[in-house]
């Protein structure tokens, strides 16, 4: 009985060994695809060029560079996230009662299909409020943004030195 048992034992090793080692090279090429692949693959072509941040002791900032989209279809960014701001919105600056004034941009921003859409003060933007450390020249910030129906873009943004355009915030300005 002895015998039988250290028999089904051993048997039950070598197969588990077997399975082991007939799975190992699946489990080395997953990790080796995963290590040279992205963390999150974006909508089909969507990236950003020369991300910055403007710096800022507290309070708000905004940050700023080119979505592009070489996929066939536009995209949508529906929303922003940052380990820096518990609250970012999507703005554009639009002239009212003979002033520049920044509001939050309905529907997002729309980057057409093998086109860029451009992020830049005095336009759209990504606004940043209640940032929550100082951000100073050469500082790298983390993003990540929604895109509708799509998986996020993440991209790191540079800290610099700019001293803004003459517009003033309204929340909820229509």
């Amino acid at each position: 009985m002895f015998v039988r048992h250290a028999l089904v034992l051993a048997a039950t090793a070598v197969a588990l060994t077997a399975c082991a080692d007939a799975y190992e090279p699946a489990a080395q090429a997953t990790t080796s695809a995963q290590a040279t692949a992205p963390a999150t693959a974006p909508a089909a072509g969507l990236s950003i060029t020369d991300p910055w941040v403007k710096t800022t002791k507290e309070g708000m900032t905004a940050a700023f560079g080119t979505l592009v989209n070489s996929g066939a279809a536009p995209v949508t960014i529906v929303s922003g996230a940052s380990p820096l701001s518990p609250k970012i919105e999507l703005h554009e600056v639009v002239e009212s009662g003979g002033k520049m004034v920044m509001q939050p941009k309905e529907g997002g921003f729309v980057v057409p299909a093998g086109g860029t859409h451009e992020l830049k003060p005095g336009g759209d933007h990504i606004m940043l409020m209640g940032v929550t450390e100082e951000v100073r020249p050469g500082a790298r910030i983390s993003f990540t943004l929604q895109v509708q129906g799509g998986a996020p873009l993440e991209f790191t943004a540079v800290g610099k030195d700019f001293a803004g355009g003459e517009e003033d915030y309204q929340p909820g300005h229509k």
